[in-house]
This record gives C-alpha cells, sequence and structure tokens, in this order.
C-alpha cells in the first residue's frame, strides 16, 4: 500500500514479487509534480522486485522530467541493490 503525505509517497508492508505489480500501478497513478520522494520506512518485507520498483520509479520520474529521490531503503534492500550492482543508482537518501 502507498500513501501520500504532502511530497512523499510512503510504501507500507511487503514490496515482493506478489504486491510489486499493484504497487507500480498505484505508483504510476501518484507521481506527479510535488512528489518528490518514495520512502520505504514502512517497507516490512523486500525481494528482488523492491530494488526493481525503486529503479522503475526513478525511470517513470525521469520520463516525466520529475526530480524524485528514494529514502529509508531497508537493509536487505540494499543488500540485494550491492549484489545486482545497482547500489549506485538508487542513491537513497538517509532520511
Amino acid at each position: 500500500m502507498i500513501k501520500q503525505a504532502g511530497g512523499r509517497l510512503l510504501l507500507q508492508g511487503p514490496v515482493t514479487i506478489g504486491t510489486v505489480s499493484a504497487l507500480l500501478t498505484q505508483l504510476r497513478t501518484l507521481l506527479a509534480p510535488g512528489v518528490a520522494v518514495v520512502d520505504f520506512e514502512g517497507v516490512t518485507e523486500v525481494d528482488s522486485a523492491a530494488v526493481a520498483l525503486a529503479l522503475e520509479c526513478l525511470r517513470e520520474a525521469r520520463k516525466r522530467k520529475l526530480p524524485l529521490s528514494l529514502a529509508n531503503l531497508p537493509e536487505a534492500m540494499q543488500h540485494l541493490a550491492e549484489l545486482y550492482a545497482v547500489s549506485e543508482l538508487l542513491q537513497a537518501d538517509a532520511a
């Protein structure tokens, strides 16, 4: 699930292969001018689909010419990004 709080999109719950399709649809709808951060603080579980979702968010924002950053990536997601050699692409903010 995703909640919007001002310029932040707050992801909550699992971000896995079973949830990523619905989350991506929701993110594409919510990604608009004024949204500057996708925040993973409320994420409870991740797999490689979470990394793919984050990369797709950044691609979609770039396509729409919107500035977007990622925040509070779960440690497991950071490890997966390192494993797939894409951690530099995610460039998460500390908060």
